[in-house]
């Protein structure tokens, strides 16, 4: 085993790519936490819908919808069927127990508690043995614009599917957003820190624009290690190779760990990238390369297995 200490493994999370990871970690190792992304928080219908919250926390009891990447599996729509009928919008597909959540939650914050004090609650409802900590409790919007004006990035994604393009990307609310005092604990005691394969500028960067975040990885960017979430040119899914490009950062994995370079010294690329390791080493940051496909659970306890056999920080 090539960790130390007390073996702690904390990953920064967000979107499907994350799920898969962590997933992986959690059949290898018992001391998991996942701090996760909350700049896709959106309000819908007056329920307070966490999406990277709730993919991961379905992902890891076994509830998630494979198929979509989101949602509860086998779910049903009849909420959603009767908001169509009294006229409104129906692009945010959520469904019946995926809706049941959402109001939970709603009615725990207008109750006085907080989003760290739900999911932790969530967690111990769905027995997930991971420790899931939001960033922080403060609110921090992700915001797309585009020739169309700016938007949310739910809308600019589900509702616009993606199509329109990207003229810049903002973290509302970052600058002055308060850092959870359990997502920085976490990431001072790990043993590895590891920056999961979600999209950079939507899933990953709204957590690193906040700056007790941001200080505590740099002052420990020796632990920490980035999973890229592109092979070649392309993101392995989603959108991350649009936004990165818009945002004027090359759009493969020697880009990745450029934006990157500050907060870490170390990444795992695909195999099929090896021609960018002298050009990533030259940025002082250590190349691992694996398949990092992950397709189905034998891929990901692979991956899970190579960070921790062969990933020396």
């Amino acid at each position: 085993m090539v960790l130390g200490g007390n073996g702690m493994i904390t990953v920064l999370a967000g979107g499907t790519g994350s799920v898969k990871l962590v997933r992986g970690l959690v059949s290898h190792e018992s001391k998991i936490n996942v701090i996760s992304n909350v700049g896709d928080n959106y309000w819908l219908y007056g329920l307070y819908v966490c999406p990277d919250i709730d993919t991961m926390v379905y992902g890891l009891a076994d509830l998630l919808d494979q198929d979509k990447g989101w949602g509860v599996k086998k779910d049903t729509f009849n909420f959603l069927r009767q908001m169509e009928v009294f006229g409104e919008e129906t692009w945010f597909r959520v469904g019946d127990r995926d809706a049941a959540t959402h109001l939970i939650r709603t009615n725990m914050l207008k109750n006085g508690k907080n989003l760290s004090e739900i999911t932790k609650w969530m967690c111990e409802k769905f027995a997930v043995s991971a420790n899931i900590i939001p960033v922080t409790d403060n609110s921090i919007e992700t915001r797309i614009t585009t020739d169309k004006g700016e938007m949310h990035l739910q809308e600019f994604w589900v509702k616009h599917r993606g199509r329109d393009p990207v003229e810049g990307i903002q973290y509302i609310g970052a600058d002055k957003a308060r850092p959870n005092p359990e997502a920085v604990n976490a990431i001072h005691d790990a043993d590895m820190i590891i920056l999961a394969p979600g999209n950079p500028l939507t899933s990953i960067g709204p957590m690193l624009q906040i700056k007790g975040i941001r200080k505590e990885m740099i002052k420990l960017k020796k632990k920490v290690v980035a999973v890229s979430p592109l092979i070649g040119n392309d993101a392995v899914t989603g959108p991350a190779a649009k936004y990165m490009e818009a945002a004027g950062i090359e759009t493969n994995a020697y880009g990745l760990a450029k934006m990157y370079s500050d907060v870490c010294s170390n990444i795992i690329i695909d195999t099929k990238d090896k021609q960018l390791v002298k050009k990533i080493q030259d940025l002082d940051i250590k190349v691992y390369d694996t398949k990092i496909l992950l397709k189905n659970k034998t891929a990901e306890d692979a991956l899970a297995h190579f960070i921790k056999k062969q990933v020396r920080v």
